[in-house]
């Protein structure tokens, strides 16, 4: 059963959105100072202005009540309503300086948030009817890590490990280093030892490494590395389950479904983080005649 992805109102978020106020008001927003009364109150409204997956929604009131407790947020669609040009979708009232000082933080995090998880939608839609399943990765703007992935699972997609700490992946650097793949495992299964919980992925680089994985216990997971869509295929069928499956590299929306008609349990994408745009959402204010 689908369940709702949890936003992620932890330390790092609070200090990231923090960071960002800190960042654009300064030692304060002079415009709003010199020709807005403190006492002014105000409403304004987020537009979206294209079609595309609204996410960040939960956001908008932890910034807003950074500047002010008085400020009350209405959101009117649902996190990860797909939405057409013209759609309010959240409400905003409170002290007018407030919500202009916090205008365009409150909107760079929305519309980020939301041109992730639009474009996440887009490469998940594409291969809608196959097995497989769209993985983000670790290639995120610094200090948006858990924001740009819980933006990828509002547009569909599965998380992959969300840093170096939670899961092993031992790629090629890690592999030479070691003198090969079955040395690369051994090491680490001995390591592992008292944390046996943690799910071991070996990246290879051709159907002789597939091989080779697949004689080495304790490995969860394969990742065919730049595989062409037939050798995945290839690789799948070699694998027969004993393994979960993943292809990764140079997998676009021109070529995703073929891989995912391979058979391939996951298919990691990095540009649905890393070459996301940014959803066009404006924030317009009703304000009073006289301030």
């Amino acid at each position: 059963m689908y369940r709702q992805p949890i936003f992620p109102v932890d330390s790092s978020v609070l200090r990231l959105i923090q960071f960002a106020l800190h960042e654009d008001i300064g030692t304060g927003d002079i415009t709003s100072d010199c020709c807005i009364p403190h006492t002014a109150r105000a409403s304004a409204r987020f537009i979206v202005k294209e079609h595309g997956v609204i996410c960040g929604l939960p956001i908008l009131p932890i910034i807003f009540r950074q500047l002010s407790d008085n400020v009350h947020v209405d959101t009117l669609v649902e996190e990860g309503s797909v939405c057409e040009a013209g759609t309010v979708v959240a409400k905003v009232e409170g002290p007018a300086h407030a919500l202009l000082s916090g205008e365009r933080t409150a909107l760079n995090f929305v519309q980020r948030m939301s041109g992730v998880a639009t474009k996440t939608r887009t490469y998940v839609d594409v291969i809608e009817g196959t097995s497989a399943q769209v993985l983000d990765t670790r290639k995120t703007i610094p200090g948006w890590r858990l924001l740009d992935k819980y933006a990828t699972t509002i547009g569909g997609a599965r998380n992959h490990r969300v840093g170096l700490f939670d899961m092993v992946m031992l790629k090629d650097n890690h592999i030479s280093a070691c003198g090969g793949i079955t040395a690369a495992v051994d090491r680490v299964i001995s390591e592992l030892r008292s944390h046996k919980a943690i799910r071991i992925e070996v990246e290879a680089h051709s159907l002789d490494d597939v091989a080779e994985v697949l004689q080495c216990s304790g490995v969860h997971r394969v990742m065919f590395d730049n595989f062409t869509p037939e050798l995945v295929a290839q690789g799948v069928r070699m694998v027969a389950h004993r393994l979960e499956t993943e292809a990764s590299g140079n997998i676009t929306l021109v070529n995703i479904r073929e891989y995912a008609q391979t058979g391939v349990d996951y298919i990691s994408v990095g540009a649905i983080t890393h070459s996301a745009v940014a959803l066009d959402i404006s924030m317009k204010f009703v304000l009073p005649r006289t301030l």
